[in-house]
């Protein structure tokens, strides 16, 4: 395939139309508003933008959904005016903005402050800042003041040149977006001229294959017809050609040869990238521009040699630009509840102090005589002859108080500030590998994992419930035409066998041969059908049929190269696979779309080509679910096709010309879905001369409307579209993707509630989630599918009571049986989105959470996207477990975001879900091994990391508080104050961040054969408030060992301060390195070199400090380690603070093992080989309630 070129135009077909009438498309809607849902207003760029409303989830009608300007009415105050080919006049009044472009956060003289700004809105930095500070005051000054400047500077400076590194690389690509060039008319010549410098109202021209430097209205194309063909892969990710019209009156226009002049009436900037609203006026005419006359900024010209446009929107102001914003921040639940134990590590903090004050208080008082001559306090000054003057001593109250805060900048470290870098560290690591792993990688669509969110990956494993989209999520969003039903016949044979297949319908062009590019089953008696022409009856309806398919669509035919060059593939583009597929099955029929331009569709019937006049198009809109079509035929008739979902569609039939046909066609869409089929219904009415020249005035008036457009549009739709004679209905399979129903039972078994929320009808939603196994045969079903308040009310109360029942039942039975807490007869929810419209944002909503608590599966049909995103807020705000949401598409974008994890599927739908998520892949398949693989090691290693560092800085202050009681109170350190600094950033913090980055509790391979084994983080096993306060015990006890064994060992001795220190310092460094070394799983040459490295350079460091004759203690560390009693007491230290916790572990595991413990046992026992085949018997699950 070397080149795709549009289709020719036909010349030797006669027009039988005035060219008043060649094209009166304007679209209400563009086909893909119905997502529009997920996209909101922006507020305030440059005082363009409106102020968005309050929104109902549970509602979809028009006045609730979250769309943006392009999709509510506007009035005259909103209009923006842009003079065509005037730039100055445009800008003379309202200043807009230029077109150059600043995503960076920064700049020269900002960075400094912002950057600090933004940094200090972690309430620790301010704790660190306010202990810098305290420690510059003389009185209070305990370490010297480069030392307790340099923990927090050095975190600072590290954050701040990642920053500067990041926001650096923004700028750069800044300065050569902005320094493109582009076409732009000066002087009725087209001169080039630096993107930054377009300004709006100026004409511009792009050739084939250019960017779009901004946001255009197009006046003309090199297309006779006005069209346009681009691809908005940079904008929404979307591959598929999109087709963009110029308006007839603008079309024979050349600016270089006559001059242009209008004025363009549009809405403000707002994000919605499928609307647009706007006139134009041109030689007295005012003409109605829509969301196919705009081509937006990032946007690709294709198979088009050139098109000339009007900037209307430039810089920040454009589409793009608006949507650049990245996903809302998170935090994970780790890092929330870590700020708890922070909290209590303050009080625990504040009680030493306390502590050390009072006694310092109690001794001041009993030793008040002798203040004045003690020789380490010496109250009395007699330097100085004459009057003996206090030293520093500024009465007992200042005394007190100044203990109080010269201990806390003494026991700072009791709060982590390293802890942050290290786990941003961690994280960064866990990323990296994540993105590495082979096995979430897509060969199909050549996509590695992508982590869009570092500080939620410990999140990933305490997952418990996934709401997930179906189409394109759980599906491959690839439609295959199956079968339909045509005039009450049911035109299927099951499941079409590999010699059905077609080679595919062919015609001659030209003198070439042009072939669909998919081939399509076929029915072999509908086939026969649709050759035999409209002879019969059914060959009527089947005529009729086909050529609805062929023509009712927005799909662009174009022409790709093949090997023969008198053969060419025939490629459908469009938004829609579903309209692909429908146009593909035409096609294979004898029914072959083979142009289409903005006034007309040629469609080659049975060999013959035909021209139809497009006098109308309605597209498809998420409040009537249905488009149509008018055309002008040959014989000047005039014939109204419509296609959409059947609970939009019956409603317009005409009932009473044929009640069997209705019944019949409903009883085959119920067979369809029930199957897993997608299915639409068709109808058509012809129209007399009087009904379309009403429909036509009617439509100019709603098109032309600046005020009320949407709603005219809607109505004039509505008007036309009812008394429709049914053809028959369409249906199409979605298959589901490789690895589903393994990878549901796997997050099943994990302990994972998973909720499916589509837009399919009940049957088909059912139908897949038996395929899928989330529907199994020993589910008892609840289905909700009313349509009022009252009794939704009431069917929920019976389903609370039923669900009740059977929690009861399945709990005897657990308690009798000894199961494993699993229900014997599980519950599933299948509810309607209409039911859902009564239930969201009501008092019904309680109801629904207890109900769907109750459950095991969720399946919600008819849902619109806003209500999506109302079903996870209303399990997100009622309970503390976590929730994850995974879909494909715009209107899934709502639910990512509301969920705690958002994960995009990067599928056909394009890149929106992707753009709005904190992770994304190819397959929904991978969510097996990123949460009970990756999920699981992220927060084994994190919540180990948190309590390590805990420990890790608690025992270095309670060394510190020891020795505190043993001076007087009097807040002097034996430690050095380089080695207190250095202590948690540069002694013991590179071991935490190699271990939490490469350790694994179990290897893959375990994981995923017991998914079980997920439910350890939905219990919490790795971090909770139990685990806390036994940290700190078991901290107790070890700083107690570290200083007393020397204190005693060296009573009585002359041993200085310094050298003690330095034995505290070593003792210190290498017990909590062993301490985690007990814990490591599996060990290479990494955390071998961390681990004894950093013992080390521990030495090192305390050799070389001690050797330098400015710093305190100069010589100590030779002086003690030259006696065997320094080394007979590192040892002691180390067992003795050791043994306790050696013992616990030995013994817990060994009487209480957790399923962890058990399968590494089996995991050890494989490798050496002692056992074939080992079943391991899992705990009895209870998930606690979450803190």
């Amino acid at each position: 395939m070397d080149s795709t070129s549009p289709i020719d135009n036909s010349t030797n077909i006669e027009n039988n139309f005035n060219s008043s009438s060649r094209r009166s498309i304007s679209s209400s809607v563009q086909s893909k508003a119905s997502r529009g849902n997920s996209f909101r207003e922006v507020n305030s760029v440059g005082g363009d933008l409106g102020s968005s409303k309050p929104v109902r989830n549970g509602s979809h009608g028009p006045d609730s959904e979250a769309l943006g300007v392009s999709h509510r009415e506007i009035n005259e105050d909103d209009a923006r005016l842009v003079y065509v080919n005037d730039p100055i006049n445009t800008n003379k009044t309202f200043e807009f903005s230029g077109n150059s472009i600043r995503t960076g956060k920064y700049s020269f003289f900002t960075f400094l402050p912002k950057n600090l700004f933004e940094q200090f809105h972690r309430v620790a930095y301010i704790y660190f800042l306010v202990i810098a500070v305290l420690n510059q005051i003389p009185q209070l000054a305990v370490f010297g003041r480069g030392a307790s400047i340099l923990p927090l500077s050095l975190v600072l400076l590290v954050t701040a040149v990642k920053d500067a590194y990041e926001d650096y690389r923004r700028h750069r690509s800044d300065k050569i977006e902005n320094n493109r060039l582009a076409w732009v008319l000066l002087n009725d010549q087209f001169h080039q001229k630096k993107w930054k410098d377009i300004q709006v109202g100026e004409i511009i021209k792009i050739h084939a294959n250019d960017t779009l430097p901004c946001d255009m209205v197009l006046l003309s194309t090199s297309d006779p017809t006005g069209v346009a063909y681009v691809q908005t892969i940079n904008l929404d990710g979307e591959s598929n050609l999109k087709t963009r019209y110029a308006r007839q009156e603008t079309l024979l226009k050349l600016p270089e040869k006559e001059k242009i002049n209008g004025m363009i009436k549009c809405e403000k900037p707002n994000r919605n990238i499928y609307g647009f609203q706007a006139n134009i006026e041109v030689d007295g005419k005012r003409l109605s521009l829509g969301p196919s006359n705009i081509i937006l900024r990032g946007c690709e010209l294709k198979n088009t040699t050139w098109a000339i446009g009007v900037a209307v929107y430039t810089g920040r102001e454009t589409k793009a630009m608006l949507n650049s914003s990245g996903a809302p921040s998170k935090r994970s639940w780790l890092e929330t509840h870590m700020n708890s134990e922070i909290i209590k590590l303050s009080l625990f903090l504040i009680a030493l102090c306390t502590v050390v004050s009072v006694c310092a208080a109690v001794w001041l008082k009993l030793h008040k005589d002798e203040l004045d001559f003690l020789p380490f306090y010496r109250r009395k000054d007699f330097s100085k002859g004459g009057e003996e003057k206090n030293y520093n001593y500024y009465g007992w109250g200042f005394e007190i108080a100044f203990t109080f805060l010269m201990a806390v900048i003494v026991f700072q470290v009791m709060i982590p500030i390293s802890l942050y870098i290290s786990m941003e560290l961690v994280r960064a690591g866990q990323a990296y590998f994540m993105i590495q792993d082979t096995q979430m990688y897509d060969e199909a669509s050549n996509s590695r994992f992508q982590c869009r969110a570092l500080n939620i990956n410990e999140d990933l494993g305490q997952i418990k419930y996934i709401f997930s989209d179906k189409t394109g999520t759980l599906t491959e969003n690839k439609m295959e035409f199956q079968c339909a039903s045509i005039w009450g016949v049911n035109y299927s044979d099951g499941k079409a066998s590999s010699e059905n297949e077609q080679a595919g319908y062919t015609v001659q062009v030209d003198g070439r041969i042009l072939r669909p590019k998919m081939k399509v089953k076929v029915d072999q008696n509908l086939l026969r059908l649709s050759t035999s022409g409209k002879d019969s009856k059914e060959g009527k309806h089947v005529h009729d049929f086909f050529l609805a398919l062929a023509a009712c669509n927005t799909i662009v035919p174009l022409l790709i190269d093949t090997s023969d060059p008198n053969v060419k593939l025939i490629d459908y583009q469009g938004e829609s696979p579903d309209e692909q597929a429908l146009v593909y099955a035409a096609a294979t029929y004898g029914f072959m779309l083979i142009e289409r331009t903005s006034g007309h569709i040629v469609i080659d019937v049975q060999g013959e080509r035909k021209r139809f006049n497009v006098l109308g198009l309605h597209e498809f809109d998420s409040d009537r679910k249905r488009m149509s079509v008018i055309l002008g035929y040959p014989d000047k008739t005039v014939r109204l096709f419509v296609k959409g979902a059947d609970t939009s569609m019956f409603p317009v039939i005409d009932e009473a010309s044929n009640k069997k046909l209705i019944h019949e066609t409903k009883a085959h869409l119920h067979a369809y879905s029930s199957l897993g089929l997608r299915t639409l219904v068709v109808g058509m009415r012809e129209l007399n001369a009087s009904e379309f020249e009403q429909w036509q005035s009617s439509f100019e008036v709603a098109s032309t409307a600046i005020i009320g457009r949407v709603a005219s549009l809607r109505r004039v739709a509505n008007d036309v579209e009812n008394n429709l004679c049914l053809l028959g209905a369409s249906a199409i399979e979605d298959k589901l993707q490789k690895g589903v129903p393994e990878a549901i039972e796997s997050l099943r078994t994990a302990g994972i509630k998973v909720w499916v929320l589509t837009g399919d009808k009940q049957e088909t939603a059912i139908s897949i989630g038996y395929s899928s196994k989330l529907l199994t045969s020993n589910m008892t079903q609840i289905i909700i599918n009313h349509n009022s308040k009252e009794s939704c009310r009431m069917s929920l109360e019976e389903a609370i009571a039923m669900s009740k029942k059977l929690m009861t039942v399945s709990g005897i039975s657990h308690n009798v049986g000894g199961g494993s807490g699993d229900s014997v007869s599980p519950v599933a929810l299948i509810i309607g989105g209409t039911s859902l419209v009564y239930i969201l944002d009501s008092e019904l909503e309680e109801l629904l959470f207890q109900l769907a608590r109750n459950c095991s599966v969720v399946l919600c049909c008819r849902v619109a996207p806003l209500q999506k995103a109302g079903i996870v807020a209303l399990l997100k705000n009622r309970t503390p477990e976590m929730t994850l949401a995974i879909g494909d598409g715009a209107n899934d974008v709502s639910m990512i975001q509301m969920a705690d994890v958002g994960v995009g599927i990067s599928g056909q739908e394009g890149w929106q879900a992707v753009m709005a998520s904190d992770f994304a892949m190819g397959q929904f398949r991978f969510l097996v091994p990123l949460l009970l693989v990756h999920g699981h090691w992220n927060y084994q290693r994190m919540g180990y990391m948190i309590l390590y560092n805990f420990y890790r800085n608690a025992v270095l202050v309670l060394v510190l508080f020891w020795y505190v009681l043993f001076t007087c109170f009097t807040l002097t350190t034996a430690i050095n104050e380089w080695s207190s600094v250095l202590y948690s950033m540069i002694y013991t913090s590179f071991p935490t961040v190699v271990v939490a980055v490469l350790d694994k509790d179990l290897s893959r391979t375990t994981l995923l054969k017991y998914p079980q084994l997920y439910r350890a983080g939905l219990r919490q096993e790795c971090y909770n408030t139990k685990l806390f306060w036994l940290t700190i015990f078991d901290t107790l006890w070890q700083s107690a060992v570290v200083f007393f064994i020397p204190l005693l060992a060296y009573w009585g001795s002359t041993i200085d301060v310094s050298s003690i220190g330095d034995l505290w310092t070593l003792a210190l460094v290498i017990l909590v390195n062993i301490h985690l070394a007990m814990d490591i799983i599996r060990w290479n040459w990494v955390t071998h070199a961390s681990i004894w490295g950093s013992i080390i350079a521990t030495i090192i460091c305390v050799v070389v400090v001690d050797a330098i004759p400015v710093f305190p203690g100069y010589w100590a560390i030779f002086n003690v380690a030259n006696t065997r009693l320094f080394w007979l007491c590192l040892l002691a230290i180390i067992v003795a603070a050791l043994i306790p916790r050696f013992v616990v572990k030995v013994l817990y595991q060994y009487y209480y093992p957790c399923d962890v413990q058990i399968a590494r046992e089996v995991e050890k026992l494989g490798q050496q080989g002692e056992f074939g085949a080992v079943e391991i018997e899992m705990n009895p699950i209870f998930d606690p309630p979450r803190t």
